[in-house]
């Protein structure tokens, strides 16, 4: 079955970056500000990385009341928000220094242990509104969030109740230097009402296209965003 016309997924092809980077601010923008004056606030949940950077700069560009924005993260590695490698770091900088009435809640706090940051971020998750939107990445293993195949606890984050767990992924070549992460569960994200997924290249699609045609999220954990129930996961691709 081709990608553009999948029943697991709603592929939207871009022939310029900069379109793409702009349609997929828009639609978040508009996402947004529908859930602002649905709700009064509207919660966001983003991923780091260089390629959805650009994407983040043109949405803090929109004329939305960013006072009655929170944004989280979709996943963190075991770093100070203030280290330059932490997703934190690179949210603040693409973003939330141009949208600065936005609320920010990080995943790691300076002072506590990864065990307490994932209890801290479950509470956070639990007691607020749901994130109408999450922004997610793939890597070419077909890992999203920090659920690497190959970690040993990935199974147990795949089967957890809790919307953040922790995970070890020593040993997954996608992990680079930062094997300690706290990523977001299938049961996180299972609350979301959009779920977007920026990809760029062709590896990529041949990469999404395997993971399409099986459903075993432990082979490649970005069944984990296809495979949620409601609305089809929204792929933005742009070579």
């Amino acid at each position: 079955m081709s990608l553009r016309h999948h029943e697991r997924i709603e592929l939207l092809s871009y022939d310029d970056p900069d379109q793409w980077t702009q349609s997929i601010a828009d639609e978040i923008g508009s996402l947004l500000k529908q859930e602002i004056q649905t709700r009064g606030q509207a919660r966001l949940l983003l991923s780091g990385g260089t390629t959805p950077a650009p994407v983040y700069t043109a949405l803090a560009e929109h004329p939305l009341d960013w006072s009655k924005l929170e944004v989280g993260l979709v996943d963190e590695r075991w770093l100070s928000p203030q280290d330059s490698d932490s997703n934190a770091w690179l949210v603040k900088h693409s973003f939330l220094d141009h949208a600065e009435a936005a609320t920010f809640t990080p995943l790691v706090r300076s002072g506590k242990q990864l065990p307490e940051c994932v209890h801290t971020a479950n509470l956070q998750a639990t007691h607020t509104i749901p994130a109408c939107v999450a922004v997610l990445g793939m890597g070419g293993d077909g890992h999203t969030a920090s659920l690497f195949p190959g970690a040993a606890d990935l199974p147990k984050a795949l089967a957890s109740q809790q919307p953040y767990a922790a995970l070890d992924a020593t040993g997954c070549p996608g992990a680079n230097t930062w094997p300690l992460r706290i990523t977001l569960t299938p049961a996180g994200l299972a609350g979301v009402q959009t779920r977007l997924l920026l990809v760029r290249g062709k590896q990529k699609l041949e990469v999404l296209q395997a993971a399409l045609d099986g459903h075993d999220p432990v082979e490649y954990p970005i069944r984990v965003a296809i495979d949620q129930p409601g609305t089809r996961l929204r792929v933005h691709w742009c070579d």
